[in-house]
């Protein structure tokens, strides 16, 4: 079991940490194949902070990616059903880093 009782699922060959993100990702391939999005990416990373010295960059990791309408800009979504600390600072990074691209927070249950 992975954090805050989620169970992982493994469809398409990805592995999602919960069956939220699992459904998300069938919506996402839905509106793909309907031509409703493109260029849909699966557990995209983005890099916030390079790496200094001997230490790591910092990377975020969402749940997915891709372009609705707009060549340029870019939709980044990520599922969640906690908002942690460590995801709130990474999110606020991530739209100082990346002014052109839309962070979309998809809760659990929606």
């Amino acid at each position: 079991m992975a954090k805050y009782g989620n169970r992982k699922v493994t469809l398409d060959g990805y592995t999602f940490d919960s069956k939220a993100e699992a459904q998300r990702y069938r919506e996402l391939r839905l509106l793909e194949q309907a031509g409703e999005l493109i260029y849909l990416l699966v557990h995209p990373r983005f890099e916030l902070l390079p790496k200094v010295g001997r230490e790591r960059s910092i990377v975020y990791v969402a749940d997915f990616c891709y372009l609705e309408g707009d060549p340029n800009h870019y939709i980044v979504e990520d599922v969640k059903g906690v908002e942690t600390a460590i995801f709130r600072l990474k999110a606020n990074l991530f739209r100082r880093a990346y002014p052109n691209h839309e962070l979309r927070i998809v809760r659990e249950g929606r």
